[in-house]
């Protein structure tokens, strides 16, 4: 996967993005918006003149005019708010859905991104955050429209009385000005929202990942109080924010009103006083009702404005973060040995050992953390400049390797490998291109799953397999490495969740599949170390004896003691 070179530097450069693709979407969306406005707006000013007319001219004929004007009127409000806000909301669809991509892009991307954001968090952001910037495509156009409404009835007002006029542009003055300072508040209260609810949604992917291990010590109450108090943070934030939003609504509700009673009290006293006719009086009664609507949207504009620059602030966090490392543009010799020379990271303190092409090595780490860390380091979660010494694939450096390279040739399958909804087949074989499906599922022992059911791999899976056991997601992780036939395949505990009978044919079926290709078992199940070609011992961090497994319980009583069950 390419990354983006191009990326928005922050949450003002990805809005004027949007705004910039979606021109020509807006452009047609402001012009049919602003005819729907200037409709509404034209409709009390075409009452009034006909009252006008009516009074002076008492025919058949005005009457028919005058309806087919009402009725052209009513025609242009109807279509253009239809056709106008179907281009807008598919433009704003359309940019939401980029922006999902680009975020789910950076998120997937081989190496990782050095920002402080859970995935929970990152999937708020490519979902709720990416759907408000989207928002801002159509915000634009209808602020533009309903200040085409705010002219037009400014205009008509003033063309019968100069002072209507310019107390509708005064009054709209005075109420934008009130309400842009009461946004500024709403964006920072949104921002601190958005944030505690993605990290409330990062703690609840967290728990339902360690849902089995919580149960099983005990530690699930505990759990709960945590999420309890990352959540009442989030509800409490939420509902300062719906205060907010509340006495935004309700002061531009009542700013509005207060317009509108002006206009009305304002030409009942011009038309009492007789400056202007019962028809403009018509007209002007009407524009201070029909004045409200687009009033209220204009009002409320400065509002989904800030919501959508917190949003996109927050995207940026994600989309403008560099990457843990800068990947090499070399590619590893086929069929090359893997070699670790002199690793020191975490418990590994100064780790050497190598793996000859098409060899079966066993490495049984006396701590569980130092077998973590090595698989870590190979799979490149752990970018080459965070640890001292060299891994070299190939004989040619990781740090000089392309990441999508490395994981072409060198596949570290973890033994909390991801179950995804869908099918077996497709957990399997994502990509749909392996040709040894059925060998890898006979191989893990994954058959009779598959014979359980009557669909056979086209079984579905649910989302992380909850509808699998803990052996039969294992499984069918491993079965999905195997799949792969990487050329260098590294397993961390790939039979922890199974039985000792299933284990035996396991290890047995890896060995005879994997023949002639170099595989790397990270265990300490005996079954796997007896069918190993020589077995690694990792204690302290560094290799300490090195042999066959059953030379090693002859020889070696740490090692019995360790892995003899």
């Amino acid at each position: 996967m390419t990354t983006d070179t191009q990326r928005p530097r922050q949450g003002s450069d990805i809005l004027r993005t949007a705004l910039g693709r979606n021109l020509g979407a807006m452009t047609w969306g402001t012009v049919l918006m602003g005819l729907y406005q200037a409709g509404e707006t034209a409709f009390p000013i075409a009452l009034g003149l006909i009252v006008e007319h009516t009074l002076q001219n008492r025919s058949p004929g005005s009457l028919g005019l005058s309806i087919a004007a009402l009725a052209v009127i009513i025609t242009t409000v109807s279509l253009s708010w239809r056709f106008g806000m179907r281009v807008l909301q598919k433009a704003n669809t359309t940019e939401a859905h980029r922006w999902r991509v680009r975020v789910a892009a950076c998120g997937l991307q081989p190496v990782a991104r050095d920002v402080d954001l859970k995935s929970g968090e990152v999937l708020t952001i490519a979902t709720e955050d990416a759907d408000q910037t989207a928002d801002i495509i159509e915000v634009v156009p209808l602020l533009i429209s309903s200040l085409v409404a705010v002219v037009v009835a400014a205009v008509a007002l003033g063309l019968a009385d100069l002072r209507l006029g310019l107390l509708v542009i005064a009054g709209t003055v005075a109420i934008l000005s009130v309400l842009s300072v009461m946004s500024g508040r709403i964006g920072s209260s949104t921002r601190e929202q958005q944030a505690r609810v993605a990290r409330a949604g990062a703690k609840v992917a967290d728990l339902i990942t360690g849902l089995r291990p919580l149960h099983g010590f005990g530690g699930n109450h505990a759990a709960f109080l945590s999420y309890r108090k990352v959540s009442t943070e989030a509800r409490r934030q939420a509902v300062t924010v719906a205060r907010v939003n509340g006495v935004y609504a309700g002061t531009a509700l009542a700013l509005n009103a207060v317009l509108a009673a002006a206009v009305t009290l304002t030409a009942g006293w011009l038309a009492f006083e007789g400056r202007i006719t019962i028809g403009e009086l018509v007209m002007a009664v009407g524009l201070a009702q029909f004045i409200m609507e687009p009033l209220k949207m204009f009002s409320e504009m400065p509002k989904y404005v800030m919501m959508a620059r917190a949003s996109a602030e927050r995207m940026a966090l994600v989309l403008t973060a560099p990457p843990v490392t800068t990947p090499g543009p070399e590619r590893p010799a086929t069929g090359g040995d893997l070699e670790i020379d002199d690793v020191t990271h975490g418990c590994l303190g100064g780790l050497r050992f190598r793996v000859r092409a098409g060899e079966f090595v066993a490495v049984t780490a006396y701590r569980p953390r130092a077998a973590a860390d090595l698989a870590s380091v190979l799979a490149m979660n752990t970018p080459p400049h965070a640890y001292e010494g060299a891994v070299r694939l190939g004989g040619q450096d990781l740090s000089g390797l392309s990441v999508e390279a490395v994981r072409e040739h060198m596949l570290v399958n973890p033994y909390d490998g991801e179950i995804f909804a869908g099918t077996l087949r497709t957990n399997i074989d994502p990509s749909g291109t392996s040709a040894t499906v059925a060998e890898a599922v006979e191989a893990s022992m994954l058959t009779d799953v598959v014979a359980l059911h009557r669909e056979g791999l086209d079984h579905g899976v649910r989302d992380r397999g909850a509808n699998l056991s803990g052996g039969q997601r294992q499984r069918l992780s491993l079965a999905r490495a195997l799949a792969a036939d990487a050329e260098v395949l590294v397993l961390h505990d790939p039979t922890t969740a199974v039985d000792a009978v299933t284990e035996q044919l396991i290890s047995r079926n890896i060995a005879k599949l994997r023949r002639g290709r170099t595989t790397v078992v990270l265990t300490s199940s005996p079954a796997l170390l007896d069918a190993a070609d020589r077995v690694l011992v990792l204690d302290d961090g560094v290799i300490t004896a090195e042999d066959t497994h059953r030379n090693l319980l002859a020889t070696d009583e740490a090692y019995c003691l360790a892995v003899a069950r």
